[in-house]
């Protein structure tokens, strides 16, 4: 399937789902939506719920911090003990403290970063019990997260925001799971492994040699990893693994699930707060960078690898093909992790290292700007709006009126709110990038001297601290000093931003809604979208620009190359 043919059937596909998906969302949280209800019933007897009853910011913010530390100790456990529990057909031994912690806090913030080959490193028990749970309800918490922000922009006059247990079990009852399931079957139908039969062992008789084939329960976690913007694959290879990604349908599927619900959260956001248009506004602004970035990212691509076009012995046809998975080539394979980056999935179809100099930036960008081009599921909605709010607090100074959104005053407490949400992320990376660069534990564990060491170090926690969970290779991560500053690098990029938005969400609902004037500042129309984008590009930009100019941009001019 051609390059361009892919991306109009992802456009299609998106577009489609962008209405139907975002209202079947917007009725799941506000109750309307009932088919699974008895089982959510019993589900709410057996754990004590009263579905009826809602909670303060402080006390949503407690049960989020409660159960995500629950399930961090209960992953690591499993991680620790798995060479005592069943489903271990190789045997492997308990995981390594220090990477087990981080590997329990990657999967518990969606982050999914790994520090591991799981197929030399895991039991089947921890992938699937350990992990894969971890990446449904680690997604569920951060489309919980955003509803509630949606709910203190649309309620007044209330100190509620909604009972998070309700909302956790609704987003994974009734819009993970069935989704997960039918992607599943996609994947396992077109050749993804599914089984719990431990290694093939092949023997070449011909050539008196053998080869262990690892296989495990591969196509179910496949379509949670992509659907949920976790990204942690079975293999080590992730996406480029045959065994999880067989075909170019399987390809295409991967991009579409990952970008599915981010997308289609704009439009439970316009619906939820009685206006499409607010929620186009927000989409559009998501879709311009995500297809500036895509754009750039795919020529860069096309162009021939700069250190392989030094030695004068290769021609280079196709772009450039270094590390690029070769069933899908170099267009589709930009395409998939381009899209990854873009989201907070983090999940390859080939090496991120290998890409060329501006390639690489683009990556970079995706999460430098936030994760916000559509993000993550959930957490793009809540960060991209976090920037709406910075956005409207200049648009409400530049036109001389206290800043208004969707009828709410923004004044000084609502702007410091948004600000550290913002900024949380940038301060945690930069100030990580410096001390790895200054210590021995951090510089000795880098395969590449130069800006493109540099760059492997800046990535690695820009990833973690997105939750975006890929990795520019050439760092060896499995040491105590990555796995322990990586795990605060998630912890604080994951909870430093929730409970800002959540002590956001609970400011806004309290407000009442004022009237439109001819003086409110209008927050639904192309120059609002173009004002939001300017502030996402400017603040990424003044954070990250020089770190960037030590990284791939003087790597850039190394080469003589922009590609």
């Amino acid at each position: 399937m051609s390059f361009f043919l892919t991306l109009f059937v992802l456009f299609v596909a998106l577009a489609i789902s962008w209405r139907f998906l975002g209202s079947y969302m917007a009725g799941v949280y506000q109750g309307n939506v009932k088919f699974l209800y008895r089982f959510e019933k019993i589900i709410y007897t057996i754990l004590d719920i009263d579905p009826n009853s809602e909670q303060t910011w402080k006390g949503y913010g407690l049960s989020v911090i409660v159960f995500s530390g629950i399930s961090l100790i209960f992953t690591y456990a499993i991680l620790r003990f798995q060479n005592v529990l069943p489903l271990n057909p190789v045997h492997f031994g308990s995981v390594s403290p220090a990477l087990a912690f981080n590997t329990s806090v990657s999967f518990v913030t969606n982050t999914n970063w790994q520090n591991y080959a799981g197929e030399t490193t895991m039991s089947y028990l921890s992938q699937m019990i350990g992990l894969t749970v971890q990446q449904f309800v680690s997604a569920s918490v951060g489309l919980a997260i955003s509803i509630t922000l949606i709910r203190g922009l649309a309620r007044k006059k209330s100190s509620y925001i909604g009972n998070f247990w309700v909302d956790l079990i609704r987003g994974i009852l009734y819009i993970l799971l069935p989704i997960a399931f039918i992607g599943g079957i996609i994947f396992v139908a077109q050749g993804a492994l599914q089984t719990l039969s431990g290694p093939m062992t092949v023997h070449d008789v011909l050539n008196n040699t053998t080869q262990v084939i690892p296989r495990g329960p591969v196509g179910f976690m496949e379509s949670i990893k992509q659907l949920g913007t976790n990204g942690g694959g079975f293999f080590n290879a992730n996406g480029s693994d045959p065994f999880e990604n067989p075909t170019p349908l399987t390809l295409i599927l991967s991009v579409f699930l990952l970008l599915v619900i981010p997308f289609s959260l704009t439009y439970t956001f316009g619906k939820m707060v009685g206006s499409i248009k607010q929620g186009i506004a927000i989409l559009m602004a998501m879709i311009i960078i995500f297809g500036i970035s895509l754009g750039i990212g795919v020529y860069a691509e096309m162009q021939p690898n700069p250190a392989v076009a030094a030695t004068h012995l290769v021609y280079q046809s196709s772009g450039n093909m270094v590390g690029k998975e070769t069933r899908f080539g170099a267009l589709d394979t930009a395409l998939y992790n381009i899209a990854s980056t873009q989201t907070s999935t983090g999940s390859i179809s080939g090496a991120n290292d290998s890409f060329t100099p501006l390639g690489g930036l683009i990556l970079l960008s995706g999460m430098m700007l936030g994760e916000v081009s559509p993000g993550g599921v959930g957490s793009g909605l809540y960060t991209i709006l976090l920037f709406a709010l910075i956005a409207v607090f200049i648009g409400g100074l530049m036109i001389g009126r206290t800043p208004e959104y969707l009828g709410k005053k923004i004044q000084a407490k609502e702007v410091k709110l948004a600000a550290l949400g913002v900024l949380i992320m940038p301060i945690t990376v930069l100030v990580l990038t410096a001390l790895a660069v200054s210590v021995k534990a951090g510089v000795g564990e880098i395969s590449n001297l130069g800006p493109h060491g540099f760059s492997e170090i800046l990535y690695s926690y820009t990833s973690q601290a997105n939750n975006n969970g890929s990795a520019f290779a050439g760092l060896n991560g499995n040491t105590a000093f990555y796995n322990i500053t990586g795990a605060i690098a998630m912890l604080l990029g994951r909870f430093g931003v929730i409970i800002p938005v959540l002590a956001l969400s609970g400011s806004l609902s309290t407000k009442q809604i004022v009237p439109t004037t001819l003086g409110t500042f209008k927050t639904d129309n192309s120059t609002f979208t173009f004002l939001v984008v300017a502030v996402i590009v400017i603040v990424g930009g003044l954070t990250f620009f020089p770190s960037l100019s030590l990284g791939p941009i003087i790597e850039m001019f190394f080469h003589r190359k922009f590609f």
